[in-house]
């Protein structure tokens, strides 16, 4: 029995991952330092999920490329969702004005993918499996 794993839905519950992290977040403010906490200011914790993201997501889009639609566009917008991302953690003081942009793009990224795909009905090329 071949193990098959759907890059679609691994892609967006690591969006939706960050997205909660990043939404919820900034409501325990107040309270993680009572309970010994300090995620909001780790480098390394931001870094590592940031990180994930990209592998995750990037796993997702280059599947969904080659297997099924060829087409660039949405890696692209997910390459400069992520750069966004970390752009900002050199530039702090634009961080709404980065963070903003970065979900749109990448949100953008894993719908056209999704789109793509559905509507590829057909072969491409040798290297094609659907």
């Amino acid at each position: 029995m071949k193990l098959q794993i759907n890059w679609s839905a691994l892609g967006v519950s690591a969006a939706v991952a960050c997205a909660i992290h990043c939404a919820l977040l900034p409501l325990f403010i107040t309270t993680l330092p009572l309970f010994g906490i300090n995620i909001l200011d780790n480098i390394y914790f931001e870094a590592g999920m940031i990180l994930v993201a990209f592998t995750i997501g990037s796993l997702t889009l280059w599947h969904g490329y080659k297997k099924h639609h060829h087409r660039l566009f949405p890696l692209l917008l997910f390459t400069s969702g992520m750069a966004l991302l970390v752009i900002k953690h050199f530039f702090t003081a634009y961080i709404l004005w980065l963070v903003v942009p970065s979900s749109i793009l990448i949100i953008s990224a894993y719908y056209l993918n999704w789109r793509y795909c559905r509507q590829a009905k057909h072969c491409h090329s040798s290297d094609c499996d659907h």
